[in-house]
């Protein structure tokens, strides 16, 4: 009988120390339990701005040649882009880049002699800033027009950008924000429990890549410059505690 009872009470104070043990995880999860989840934020836009970059260059022997010629240049270029609709105040020239140029010099046996002065090449940098797109591009697909009036001329590909970016960004964060607050919401309803209060959050960074394209994400963020038509996104990952 004595063997009985020492065995009743063993069981007993073990069943005691699970519930104790229970009770205590069942108190440290509702109490220090969390729910991290990753919000997103996407959205698309035109850009307001275009910036379209070129270069004017002579050669001429003489330096005073030079400089006349790039100035002639010059004024043909502003008057092609004020005659086809570009404000004079979009078009802003940068410091001319003045460079002498030599050529090596070989006599009849291939024995290098030295260099020889053959004068000097000017270069002129250009870049168009306009809000008005459909201008700057028709002009960017017609101004190599110039070079068969004996202008020298390259222009580069237009860049796109959206003046109003810090505003596109704040509602992304906001759009990602609530996103997490909504995915929690989720989890934690089919969980059987209910979202409490922001425990912490971290902002991702900003990818901005052509609409419709295929551009991959940057690890750093993405910053597309090359197409009118962008589209942003943002990732928000936020911890909310449990009630």
């Amino acid at each position: 009988m004595k063997s009985y009872w020492k065995y009743l009470i063993v069981a007993a104070t073990v069943i005691v120390a699970a519930l104790l043990v229970s009770r205590a995880y069942t108190y440290r999860y509702r109490t220090a339990g969390t729910i991290t989840v990753t919000g997103l934020g996407e959205t698309e836009f035109t850009s307001d701005l275009i910036v379209l970059r070129g270069s004017i260059d002579v050669e001429k022997y003489d330096a005073g040649d030079a400089y006349r010629a790039i100035e002639r240049d010059k004024e043909r270029v502003v008057e092609f882009l004020t005659s086809n609709g570009i404000d004079d105040e979009s078009i802003q020239f940068d410091m001319l880049e003045v460079n002498k140029e030599y050529k090596s010099v070989y006599n009849s046996d291939g024995n290098y002699q030295g260099s020889q002065f053959t004068g000097y090449t000017i270069r002129q940098d250009f870049v168009i800033e306009s809000s008005d797109i459909d201008t700057v591009e028709k002009v960017a697909r017609e101004i190599s027009s110039l070079i068969a009036d004996g202008i020298s001329i390259d222009v580069y590909n237009p860049s796109y950008y959206y003046t109003r970016l810090d505003d596109v960004k704040l509602d992304l964060i906001g759009q990602a924000s609530a996103d997490a607050r909504a995915r929690a919401e989720k989890v934690a309803d089919n969980a059987g429990a209910e979202v409490g209060e922001l425990a912490s959050s971290r902002i991702g960074v900003f990818q901005i890549t052509g609409a419709n394209s295929d551009e991959e994400f940057s690890a750093g963020g993405s910053f597309n410059v090359s197409s009118r038509n962008k589209k942003a996104r943002v990732t928000v990952r936020a911890e909310y505690k449990i009630k």
